[in-house]
């Protein structure tokens, strides 16, 4: 019967027990009949135009019975493709309308890479160098300090999108966006397995041994989603587990028993695992509420970490870490004009590190770095929570905006990172020895570190004091030593609410305007204010089919003062730990105590914020426009003017200036202060195909980036000589993936990622102003030639380097040389493989009612896409 208790002929009643199919038509009178049956469980299926699948699965049969079955009208179905509007261009200021956005969905994220590590760098390499001092951050499901997720669990990724928000405290440019896939109504899963071993590695060509070095990576992970309750609620779980044993490589210049100098050529392994756990629980509570939890369990082990390059085996360390992370989202409907979604994350952080602090490391620059690690049991427990509330109100041609955002963090920290002190050697000057290893009278040379080393154990053995050592061009320049109590606790928290309102003025003109407030404690700046505004104007356009979108914004942004600047001015204040920095120490290899240093009242380093520090604000700028080129492709070309001002950086305010010093006393005073400033010029172009089995996108951006603010300067009283290419300026970087749909459902996946060199600094490896930091720079002399003098030296790149340049004399900038350019490309390729149930397994309804079982035949590959598509 139908639901208003008529009779319904000609409806398939399909039968299936132990005696096997039966199938039968119901007559005029809607009745149907089966006879001589094994008694059994039997499944049974009513098939009727017009009316859903009727289905009862398990009919118990002994004899007679009789089941009446009342069928449900069949909704009328309406699928809508939305996607070519959604890829051109309009003057809606979100991330689908703005072709400089880069929006990578299920299909674009298959060509990134599923080991979590390399997809983090993959993005990061897209979104492009971030402006500002802290960049765009990432934001995973609207959560600021982000984990990138496992990819089987990313739904979407929108990377430079809404650039001008006031609804983020960072600018839009190299922000990245992260949403999660929600549970789902029927039961769905996913299995990932990566393996590598060294036989797919080439050989480092600077590695003295013939053989590969050990290399092993082991990647798992399951996805899994299914429904919990139906319509009300629904599960999702990512396990990910990673075992990677890689090797670091240690290329440095030793010294062998007798003092000679012995090439370190070798690797160590270093072990390290990493476990992400990631449930998640959907679940409506009502027509208008949806809550969502996800907890983020994630454990890391390291080993042998620090040695490599310059640094010995002797200066690896372990290092383990554990984070717990607990998300939850509530979004209500208030009104069909009002959403507001509130969001709350709990983060509770773990991370210790265990090496040998007993036995002092020994610097020396250029040659090795040995000793113990100095990193002893050191850990930090940190305590993170954030509380966000965003409102929409959808009025006429007004969408209002407007929410909060609090976050805390505690953490208590634990040093005794340098408790076993460091001695370091510099380059230096000193006679020329002869055969027996006797000074030459009236000679001097230039010596490189390791040469001071040497000659500093080689006096020692003849019995020379330490004053006959340094006249002899030995002696250690530096030590440090730290003490006193470990662990230092510190509580820091911040407060933001942002108000905006996307205003379309007309069809083709829309007008974003909107401001934030930021404040934190720590710190007596409370007056950061940043407006923010944008335009965007469409010529010519008729109704919705814009063809051309210009496109233009300012922005205030302000960044937050990181809570270990104030845990480090806590710590090193000169009574809570000491950090001891004594040049020229007299008793090298001996290890004064704590007391006896106190007791000499022999310069520490103090660690000083300046009081009237204020946040970081950059300033932004852009012009562009977006253009629709036919039906498939669209492309976007912007100028974007960066300005910061108020960089934080860190220089030595007691630093010997005339030969004195200033505050009377030898302590080393570094001060944080919020002096910096950089600037930065962008021309981006970013191109968008989708065009049936193709899909290409990535971006050009040509930059430049100059700052005063990176690093120790050179010369603590003459910042304006820092003024130089930023590390990040690289002059050309592009990107590009593609998507290619192959025959038998196979995905072509290239990525393609270029960069021009990046630039480098050039120090001297020398402290010639008594500020105790390497970082003084060379003069270049003119010409090519042979150099003369025991000062200098020949670059073949450069020419000839002075590196004691006389007072006044031009030094070479800071990030004075290029690095090569580095080019990166992918090639993969993914099959998926649909399986189709049996049409009895599965209770759904059906137009077209085939024969049962169905004839053998064959779905064209685009009726499959399409039907999965669908469902």
């Amino acid at each position: 019967t139908d639901p208003s208790g008529a009779v319904v002929p000609a409806a398939l009643v399909q039968l299936r027990g132990p005696g096997g199919e039966k199938r039968q038509t119901t007559g005029d009178a809607g009745q149907y009949a089966f006879s001589a049956l094994t008694p059994g469980k039997y499944l049974v299926r009513v098939i009727a135009k017009g009316f859903t699948v009727a289905f009862k699965p398990d009919l118990a049969i002994d004899g007679a019975a009789a089941l009446d079955v009342q069928l449900t009208i069949q909704a009328e179905s309406l699928v809508i493709n939305v996607e070519d509007e959604a890829r051109k261009v309009s003057t809606d200021p979100t991330a689908a309308a703005n072709a400089g956005a880069l929006i990578l969905g299920q299909r674009e994220l298959e060509a990134l890479s599923d080991d979590p590590d390399t997809l983090a760098m993959q993005l990061q390499a897209m979104a492009g160098p971030a402006a500002g001092p802290s960049g765009g951050g990432i934001y995973v499901d609207g959560f600021s300090n982000g984990q990138i997720p496992p990819k089987s669990s990313i739904r979407e990724v929108r990377i430079n999108s809404n650039v001008y928000s006031p609804e983020y405290d960072q600018n839009g440019y190299g922000r990245i966006e992260i949403f999660t896939k929600p549970g789902s109504d029927k039961l769905r899963g996913q299995a990932l397995w990566q393996y590598n071993k060294e036989a797919l590695n080439s050989r480092s060509p600077l590695l003295a041994q013939s053989k590969r070095p050990q290399y092993k990576q082991n990647l798992y992970g399951v996805t899994m989603t299914g429904p919990l309750q139906k319509s009300k609620a629904s599960f999702g779980l990512d396990a990910v587990r990673r075992s990677l044993t890689e090797n670091a490589f240690i290329l440095a210049t030793t010294l062998d028993g007798n003092l000679n100098p012995a090439t370190v050529n070798q690797t160590i392994l270093m072990p390290s695992t990493v476990l992400n756990l990631v449930p998640r629980l959907d679940y409506s509570i009502n027509a208008n509420n949806n809550l969502t939890v996800r907890y983020a369990l994630t454990r890391q082990t390291n080993e042998n970490q620090g040695a490599g390059d310059f640094s010995l085996a002797s200066r690896a360390y372990d290092g383990k870490r554990t984070s717990h992370v607990v998300q939850v989202t509530e979004t209500a409907i208030l009104t069909p004009a009002i959403i507001t979604e509130t969001r709350f994350q709990f983060i509770r952080g773990d991370y210790y590190n265990t090496g040998d602090n007993t036995v002092p490391a020994i610097i020396v620059p250029g040659a090795f770095t040995g000793g113990g690690p100095q990193i002893g049991n050191s850990g930090t427990t940190t305590t993170n929570w954030e509380l966000a509330n965003t409102s929409t109100y959808m009025h006429r041609a007004h969408s209002y905006k407007w929410g909060f955002r609090a976050r805390g963090v505690s953490l208590e920290s634990t040093s005794v990172n340098n408790f076993g002190g460091t001695f370091t050697f510099q380059p230096g000057v000193g006679p020329q020895l002869d055969g027996a290893s006797q000074a030459i009278p009236g000679t001097s040379i230039a010596l490189p570190a390791l040469e001071v080393y040497r000659r500093t154990l080689l006096f020692q053995r003849a019995g020379m004091s330490d004053a006959q050592i340094r006249a002899s061009g030995g002696g250690a320049y530096l030590f440090g030593i730290s003490g006193g109590t470990p662990t230092t606790s510190l509580s820091q928290y911040d407060f933001g609410f942002f108000v905006n309102d996307d205003w379309r003025i007309r069809p083709n003109l829309t007008l974003g305007y909107g401001l934030r407030y930021e404040t934190q404690t720590n710190m007596g700046d409370h007056g950061d204010w940043a407006p923010r505004v944008s335009l965007a104007w469409a010529p010519r356009a008729r109704g919705a089919q814009q063809k051309t979108v210009f496109r233009a914004g300012f922005g205030a942004f302000y960044s937050r003062i990181g809570e270990g600047v104030f845990l480090n001015a806590l710590r090193f204040n000169g009574v809570t730990q000491q950090s001891y920095l004594i040049p020229y120490p007299p008793f090298y290899p001996a290890i004064p105590s704590l007391t006896s240093l106190a007791s000499a009242r022999q310069p520490q380093q103090l660690q000083l914020v300046y009081g009237g520090i204020v946040a970081p604000r950059t300033y932004q700028a852009s012009v562009g426009g977006d253009r629709q080129i036919g039906k498939y492709a669209r492309v976007s070309v912007s100028y974007v003017e960066t300005r910061a001002v108020h960089v934080q950086r860190v220089r030595d305010i007691n630093a010997p200036l005339g030969g004195q010093y200033p505050f009377g006393d030898p302590q080393l005073r570094r001060l944080t202060e919020s002096t910096g400033f950089s600037r930065m010029h962008q021309v981006m172009i970013t191109p968008t195909v989708n065009y049936k089995k193709l899909t290409v996108f990535g971006y050009y951006v040509l930059g430049f980036n100059k700052t005063d603010s990176e690093g120790q300067p050179a010369d603590p009283y003459n910042l304006r000589a820092e003024w130089g290419p930023s590390a990040g300026d690289a002059r050309h970087m592009a990107v590009a993936g593609a998507r290619v749909m192959l025959p038998l459902q196979i995905s072509a996946l290239p990525y393609f990622l270029a960069s021009s060199g990046r630039p480098y600094n050039i120090t001297t490896g020398r402290d010639l102003n008594g500020d105790t930091v390497f970082a003084e720079r060379p003069a270049l002399a003119s010409g090519a030639g042979n150099c003369s003098g025991k000062d200098s030296v020949y670059a073949a790149q450069f020419g000839c380097f002075n590196l004691s340049p006389g007072p006044g004399a031009a030094t070479i900038g800071r990030n004075f040389a290029r690095g090569p350019a580095m080019w990166n490309v992918g090639q993969s390729a993914s099959g998926k493989a649909r399986v189709r149930q049996a049409a009895w397994d599965r209770p759904r309804a059906a137009l077209l009612v085939p024969p049962w079982p169905p004839p053998p035949r064959c779905r064209t590959r685009r009726s499959w896409a399409e039907a999965g598509d669908i469902t």
